[in-house]
């Protein structure tokens, strides 16, 4: 479990369009010597990885990213431009075709380049939380959860032209000098965090943020949610303003109040908690990893998903986050406590304080039901005894 090292960055005032708040990361030095590319995939097409013996994950993928530490910063072969088709009666393809990925993340050009499906390698390790269902076969489990596991296992999410503001905010967006990345906010709660090497790269993926997955939690704050206020930098005079240099350095302390108060406010619980980071695919000094929150029962608390490259001194170079809403972050959990108990539900309702009745009630309300043998969960609640 760690933490994301954000060293190196700083977060610039943010811009405001009614609900949305896109707070910039300014890098100090740009990393030189790893550039992301995006890699567009033509067509309406959906993309199927296989991730375990006849198991495959099915999404639909608007481009992927290419990491090209080889030196080379141009975009030979390592990225495409959206064109625009005008013509009368023009209809899309008839057939959807379906681009098959051997992973979700190869290495390329004798190692020099990697390519990942941006936010897939995130949804991919919460979809295959706890996937193989029990681990001991007790009496409550049904035979669906010994011979299937917890499948079909789907989560719902909206594209970002679905999350009402966002397009327009990204539109009228001020991309600062040095800027390699920013923080997505809905009603003042954090949507998502992109983050990437070079202020070139992120000029270039900078319209990406319309085509990325959000949260139901986002898309219901960015609809019902009330405009938040913008950054005023308010500057008293006392006295002590006696030219532009005073002026100035009044205006980078109202700059330093913004950036301390964002980090240890806003995005306290995106920076603030401990993850569990698994390793993807080292690619040459850099390392890809994917990263799951803790699943702490507290209501109100955000946890984000995400991937994330660092570099030798672990400090992150690219990331990307999903923010999960409240019943993923339920599920998650629940399935943790289960496993943590060999999924016996007497011992998981011992462990969460709670009764067996309502433990199982918990488990229908988290799409479950069918893993359960109705019958003998049944008998054994009438009974009042959960071994």
């Amino acid at each position: 479990m760690t933490r994301i090292d954000l060293a190196g960055l700083t977060a610039r005032p943010a811009q405001v369009w009614g609900g949305i708040r896109l707070v910039p990361l300014v890098r100090e030095e740009p990393v030189e010597w790893l550039r992301l590319h995006r890699e567009v995939y033509g067509g309406y097409g959906a993309g199927a990885v296989g991730v375990g013996p006849r198991t495959e994950y099915v999404s639909y993928i608007p481009h992927g990213f290419v990491a090209d530490w080889s030196g080379d910063t141009g975009r030979t072969g390592g990225s495409a431009a959206y064109g625009t088709q005008f013509g009368d009666g023009a209809e899309p393809p008839a057939c959807v075709p379906v681009r098959r990925h051997h992973r979700m993340a190869k290495g390329e050009r004798g190692g020099k380049r990697l390519r990942f499906l941006p936010l897939h390698l995130a949804l991919e390790g919460y979809l295959a939380l706890h996937f193989g269902g029990p681990s001991v076969v007790w009496d409550e489990w049904s035979q669906q959860a010994v011979r299937q596991g917890l499948s079909p296992r789907a989560e719902a999410a909206y594209a970002g032209w679905q999350v009402r503001g966002l397009g327009e905010a990204l539109r009228v967006f001020e991309i600062h000098p040095g800027q390699c990345g920013v923080l997505v906010y809905a009603a003042d709660a954090l949507a998502a965090a992109f983050l990437v090497p070079h202020p070139d790269d992120y000029r270039a993926l900078h319209p990406t943020l319309i085509e990325d997955l959000y949260g139901e939690t986002v898309h219901q704050y960015a609809l019902y949610g009330a405009p938040v206020p913008e950054f005023t930098a308010r500057i008293r005079d006392t006295g002590h303003l006696r030219g532009l240099a005073d002026l100035r350095a009044a205006a980078r302390a109202q700059e330093r109040s913004w950036t301390e108060s964002h980090d240890t406010l806003m995005a306290r619980d995106l920076l603030g908690t401990s993850y569990a980071f698994e390793r993807v695919r080292r690619a040459g000094p850099y390392e890809l990893y994917r990263f799951l929150p803790p699943f702490v029962h507290n209501a109100g608390q955000e946890q984000h998903i995400g991937e994330v490259i660092t570099d030798h001194k672990g400090r992150a170079v690219y990331l990307k986050s999903f923010r999960l809403s409240d019943k993923q972050i339920r599920r998650g959990y629940l399935l943790r406590r289960l496993a943590d108990c060999d999924w016996h539900l007497g011992r998981t309702a011992e462990a969460l304080g709670t009764g067996y009745e309502e433990l199982v009630t918990r488990i229908r309300a988290a799409g479950f039901a069918s893993l359960l043998n109705a019958h003998t969960v049944s008998q054994r609640v009438r009974e009042g005894r959960g071994s």
